[in-house]
């Protein structure tokens, strides 16, 4: 308990000081922007029936599924032509 005490001053001095914190100034505030960052890759939803058992393996290779079928394609189409 002792040690959580003085751990626990610590911290309020350091907080009272700016040591552990950074400061924000008034100009950072002001180059601030709402909402997330704008992408520097544009994508483009679209409607895609798939059959069932495909769409399911893809999401069964977990976060980024999409992203990954997207590359499959982009891969696909270096060596064959989509006509």
């Amino acid at each position: 308990m002792l040690q959580f005490m003085a751990d626990l001053e610590l911290s309020l001095k350091e907080a009272q000081t700016g040591t552990d914190a950074r400061v924000t100034t008034g100009e950072e505030i002001k180059r601030r922007t709402r909402g997330r960052p704008v992408a520097k890759v544009h994508k483009q939803p679209v409607t895609l029936r798939l059959d069932a058992d495909v769409l399911e393996r893809w999401r069964a290779s977990g976060k980024g599924w999409q992203t990954r079928m997207s590359d499959a394609l982009r891969d696909w189409l270096r060596t064959h032509s989509p006509v």
